[in-house]
C-alpha cells in the first residue's frame, strides 16, 4: 500500500483539532464509573462539573481545555506500507502548523531558551513523531495525543536499588501521586514504566499514562502491579482536584522492560483528566478516524 502524503497531512490537521474537542469513550466512561462510586460530597459535585464540562465542550465543538498542550503523534507502520521517512514525518509536522494556524489554536510551543513562540504548536523535535512497527502488512495509524504541561509538569525518575524489590516501586509511584496532588487536575491515569534504561523508562511511562482505560499490560507482572497500584493510588484521598475524596485516578498503568542486573529504573508520567487523543488509520479501503 502507497501512502498519499497530503492525505496524511490532512489527516494530521484533523487528528490535531478531533482530538482537543472530543473525549475518547473509554474516559467518559471512566468518569462514569468514579462518579456511581465516589463518596465524598466534594469530590462528587467536582466530578460532576468535569462531565458537564465534557458536555458542553462537545456540544458547542468548543475545546475540551484551554491548554492545546505538546502535540504528540504515534505513528506505527505495516511491513506493507510503501512510504518515505522523512516526507512522512515532514507531512505530521505540516499537519500540525496547519491545524494551528487555520483552526486557529493556541500555541503552547515555545523555545526553551529564548520563550519564542512560533505559534504553530512547532519548533526543534517538536511536534513528537514516535515511529514504529506493525505486522499488518497494509495498515498505517497515527495517533495524536496533545500532552497539556499540567500532566507533563508532574513526571519523574528514580534509579531504584534492585534489592529493595517491588515494594520500592510501589513506595515510589504513592510518593509521585501524593507530591503531584492537584497539580495534575485528577481524577488522573497514572502511568508507570519500569526496567529499561533512563530514557526508555520514561517513554515507557508515557505510552503507560496514554494507553486506553480498560486495557492491560501484556507482561503479567506489570498487570498485577497495575491492579495493586490502582488500589493503593485511591485509597490516598486526593480525590478529584486535589480537594479529597476517592477518585484519585482513573487507574495506574504500568509498561515494563528488561534492564540491567545493576538497576532498576521507575518513572511516572501522569495524564489529567482530560485525557485527549485520537487515531487515523490508513488501509488499502481509505481512511478512517477514531480513538
Amino acid at each position: 500500500m502507497k501512502v498519499d502524503l497530503q492525505q496524511v497531512e490532512e489527516a494530521c490537521k484533523a487528528l490535531y483539532i478531533r482530538a482537543l474537542k472530543l473525549l475518547p469513550p473509554d474516559i467518559k466512561a471512566g468518569f462514569a464509573r468514579l462518579d456511581a462510586a465516589e463518596t465524598n460530597a466534594t469530590g462528587k459535585a467536582i466530578l460532576g462539573t468535569m462531565i458537564r464540562n465534557i458536555q458542553v465542550a462537545e456540544q458547542n465543538e468548543n475545546l475540551l481545555c484551554q491548554d492545546t498542550g505538546i502535540p504528540i503523534y504515534n505513528v506505527t507502520i505495516g511491513s506493507g506500507v510503501e512510504v518515505d521517512g522523512y516526507a512522512l514525518k515532514q507531512a505530521i509536522a505540516k499537519g500540525c502548523e496547519r491545524a494551528t494556524r487555520e483552526h486557529p489554536l493556541r500555541s503552547s510551543v515555545v523555545h526553551p531558551v529564548t520563550r519564542a513562540n512560533q505559534h504553530t504548536s512547532c519548533g526543534r523535535l517538536v511536534p513528537v513523531i514516535n515511529i514504529d512497527f506493525i505486522p499488518d502488512a497494509e495498515t498505517l495509524s497515527i495517533e495524536m495525543i496533545p500532552k497539556g504541561s499540567g500532566s507533563e509538569n508532574n513526571s519523574w525518575l528514580k534509579m531504584a536499588i534492585p534489592a529493595d524489590g517491588v515494594d520500592a516501586i510501589k513506595t515510589f509511584v504513592v510518593d509521585c501521586v501524593l507530591d503531584a496532588g492537584g497539580k495534575t487536575c485528577p481524577p488522573t491515569i497514572v502511568g508507570v514504566g519500569v526496567g529499561g534504561t533512563a530514557d526508555l523508562c520514561v517513554h515507557l511511562s508515557k505510552v503507560a499514562a496514554t494507553r486506553a482505560l480498560g486495557s492491560a499490560c501484556e507482561d503479567p507482572e506489570g498487570a498485577k502491579l497495575e491492579a495493586q497500584l490502582t488500589r493503593a493510588v485511591n485509597q490516598l484521598g486526593v480525590g478529584p482536584q486535589g480537594l479529597g475524596g476517592d477518585s484519585t485516578s482513573f487507574a495506574v498503568h504500568v509498561e515494563t522492560a528488561a534492564t540491567h542486573i545493576t538497576m532498576n529504573p521507575v518513572a511516572v508520567n501522569m495524564q489529567c483528566h482530560s485525557a485527549r487523543r485520537a487515531r487515523a488509520t490508513f488501509t488499502p479501503l481509505g481512511m478512517t478516524f477514531g480513538f
